[in-house]
């Protein structure tokens, strides 16, 4: 992850750095994920980012993970045809980010929890990857309302 020198990260900052995070998910046993978290803590503090911050980061990474079971049945039901273990690691973690943002996270909203993932798709993955998420997460959103 690239360093940033600001005294507050904007949303899209933070949630670049989130998604970080959440893409560890699939390389790391559970039980290690807590050193995982206090490696990226020591390492944004040396980057000198901001503890409301981190603190931030570290809160919606946690969200995620402990509703992981419940967005990875929302994948599961709405990727037709694919299953999480085919699916690209940086398309499962940008997927897992925008449904935990928009199913339970009340500060965003839906449109923005979408655009976002979808933008972080595109950054990190293969051309197909933002239309790939951006067609999941539009039944995520068609099926819970």
């Amino acid at each position: 992850m690239d360093t940033i020198d600001k005294k507050n990260m904007t949303r899209h900052e933070l949630r670049d750095q989130v998604f970080g995070l959440v893409f560890r998910i699939e390389f790391y046993p559970p039980d290690e994920i807590g050193e995982q978290l206090d490696s990226y803590r020591q390492k944004a503090e040396e980057d000198g980012f901001i503890p409301e911050d981190i603190e931030y980061i570290v809160s919606k990474f946690e969200g995620v993970k402990d509703k992981i079971s419940l967005i990875d049945k929302s994948i599961d039901e709405c990727a037709v045809g694919w299953t999480r273990s085919r699916m690209g690691k940086c398309e499962l973690a940008a997927l897992r980010l925008g449904i935990f943002e928009m199913l339970y996270d009340d500060d965003i909203p839906v449109g923005v929890a979408m655009n976002e993932a979808v933008e972080i798709a595109k950054t990190y993955g293969d051309p197909t990857s933002g239309a790939f998420v951006n067609a999941i997460l539009t039944k995520v959103k068609d099926s819970s309302q």
